[in-house]
């Protein structure tokens, strides 16, 4: 990313990352399997006959104590039998009538299928069991604006296990939180336009990972179901907190929309025509060979796609239920988003949850929030990546102003250097390869560059000779300031100008002829 932010940084106000929008949820563990909710209500010393009715009790005392604290604060819970946009319903009537004064916006209440428990009776035997299905059962969502995080959706179900879904909006709670600190800011929809301090706004967002999410989900949860612990005093049980789906954005605002807008036209046309499965895969964290392909074990299915929104235009990749996405939020905002829905192909250095103190290994990434500051932090990775892949520089300069430089030998001290061939096939393969995405970011040794342009070999004597023209061609490179060597490794990466230079004439390589003409 840093490199993005040297080509434009005369154009760029500043930058945020950060949570944008979280979904959690907290569940009783226990309860996940028929054995483990047997085993609770042997505990609780309750017959399992009497499971049914004991469950049903719990409803209607749960969806009395609902609607009798909605109508005390004016707010009576709203049922919808049909579907409807919630946010944008919710939207309507904060506009409307703002909040009450406990905060709270309104409560719905729907049908929606639920996986919870039915007792199974056996006709011969007349034994009973309790089995885990699908059914439908009625939801609350409660609406809130909640000191800490802004308006907050919590979903609640009526039914045993009374599993909940939280979702909360990073931006919304850095609002809060500016507005605490007194610092101001200008914001459209979900996007800060102007902030009076970038860099105390940045230290607010790093916070967000680190905030003791169990400790805040719970007071969250005492207030839509207070009830929980009076449910289940006979042996108590906690909710356990996973993060279902994460989004984690970086927001680059510029000064200029005209200048954003220009400027994104050619990071679309990059991203949709450059990056490969391999940039993809390398962007949200997998390990990719180093001929920048696809690793021969991943399994999922790797697509990019662009969408026309309202704001504009979107372009996604996707890697299994994994993406990275960018659009122009507002006609001042760049953003680049990752989101993890899948985090089974990720690892966290860690100890084993259940050896304290054990050795850290790297190991499976969870869902539990207790890795959600891992999660924060692979995002950002990917974001920073993407951006750095993006590295370019929209110019005025003609084209002929780079070839004509390019295209002479070059003599330094004693020795002569050829002059580059754009156009010439081998030529034009070399600076392909040398300016994939995953290069970019850790660079390019002889052997990635010869086995892209000669493929494998068991002959080492041919292996020999590959590896010293790639040696020339990389002298040639060199010698025309388009790469430079990392000290103290065999890896090379693209000067600033080798990025400019390089994606200009890929892209005069790819143009129609049609739009060469029109120029």
């Amino acid at each position: 990313m840093r490199q993005f932010l040297q080509h434009h940084g005369e154009q760029i106000l500043g930058v945020l990352s950060g949570f944008d929008r979280l979904r959690l949820r907290g569940a009783l563990r226990l309860f996940a399997s028929e054995g483990g909710a047997v085993a609770w209500l042997q505990k609780a010393g309750m017959a399992l006959q009497d499971f049914l009715t004991w469950a049903e009790g719990l409803t209607q005392r749960l969806r009395r104590r609902t609607e009798a604290d909605a109508k005390a604060v004016g707010r009576p819970v709203e049922h919808l039998d049909r579907f409807v946009d919630k946010e944008e319903h919710v939207a309507k009537i904060r506009a409307q009538r703002g909040a009450a004064d406990n905060g709270l916006v309104t409560v719905l209440s729907t049908l929606e299928t639920c996986r919870s428990f039915e007792l199974h009776r056996y006709r011969d035997s007349g034994r009973c069991e309790l089995r885990r299905k699908l059914r439908k059962c009625l939801h609350y969502y409660y609406y809130w604006v909640d000191g800490r995080f802004g308006l907050t959706q919590v979903r609640l179900e009526t039914w045993f296990p009374f599993d909940v879904h939280v979702v909360l909006n990073g931006r919304e709670w850095l609002a809060c939180e500016l507005d605490r600190v007194g610092v101001g800011y200008a914001r459209r929809d979900n996007c800060f336009i102007e902030i009076a301090d970038m860099a105390r706004a940045q230290k607010l967002l790093d916070r967000q990972p680190k905030l003791d999410w169990c400790g805040q989900l719970n007071r969250l949860l005492r207030r839509v179901h207070p009830l929980h612990t009076d449910f289940f005093q006979a042996a108590p049980v906690d909710y356990y907190w996973t993060s279902e789906q994460t989004e984690w954005a970086t927001d680059v605002l510029f000064r200029d929309p005209a200048v954003l807008a220009e400027l994104y036209r050619t990071l679309v046309r990059r991203g949709i025509d450059t990056f490969g499965s391999g940039d993809v895969l390398r962007f949200l964290g997998h390990k990719v060979p180093a001929h920048g392909g696809v690793n021969g074990n991943y399994r999922g299915v790797v697509q990019s796609d662009l969408k026309r929104r309202v704001e504009g235009v979107r372009i996604k990749h996707r890697a299994g239920r994994n993406t990275v996405k960018m659009y122009n939020k507002q006609p001042t905002v760049l953003r680049v988003e990752t989101t993890i829905n899948d985090a089974r192909d990720l690892k966290s250095y860690r100890r084993k949850q259940n050896d304290p103190e054990g050795k850290p290994a790297w190991r499976p990434l969870r869902k539990s929030v207790a890795d959600l500051a891992r999660r924060a932090e692979l995002s950002q990775a990917s974001n920073g990546r993407y951006l750095e892949a993006l590295s370019t520089i929209v110019s005025e300069t003609p084209l002929s102003r780079l070839t004509d430089k390019l295209c002479r030998p070059v003599l330094i001290g004693k020795r002569r250097y050829r002059a580059l061939r754009p156009f010439d096939p081998e030529d034009a393969t070399l600076l392909e390869i040398v300016s994939r995405g995953e290069t970019l970011i850790t660079g390019f040794r002889n052997r990635d560059v010869r086995e892209a342009l000669y493929g494998t070999t068991t002959d080492p004597i041919d292996r020999r000779r590959q590896a010293a023209r790639v040696t020339r061609k990389f002298a040639m490179l060199r010698a025309h300031g388009l790469i430079k060597k990392i000290p103290r490794t065999h890896r090379y990466v693209l000067t600033s100008e080798g990025v400019t230079a390089i994606t200009a004439l890929l892209a005069a390589r790819r143009a129609p002829l049609t739009q060469l003409t029109a120029a």
